[in-house]
């Protein structure tokens, strides 16, 4: 099994959407409906399409607390 790598966190917390109707916004703020619209229609290649991945993952799981916790840091 592959080790999380805490960055990938990070990075959800602080990089932001690059383009369309969020661009500018953190990835983490993204609108749930917004991402399972990626999820649907696929998620970007490249880092952005694991960011997103990741983000559907979390979200969708009811685990956003923990990015709550990493906005604060």
């Amino acid at each position: 099994m592959q080790q999380p790598n805490p960055e990938i966190l990070k990075e959800l917390v602080t990089h932001q959407m690059p383009f369309g109707k969020y661009k500018g916004r953190k990835l983490c703020d993204l609108p749930v409906y917004y991402i399972e619209w990626f999820a649907a229609k696929g998620f970007p290649d490249g880092k952005l399409g694991m960011q997103l991945a990741t983000l559907f993952e979390i979200k969708t799981n009811g685990l956003g607390e923990i990015l709550e916790g990493l906005k604060k840091l």
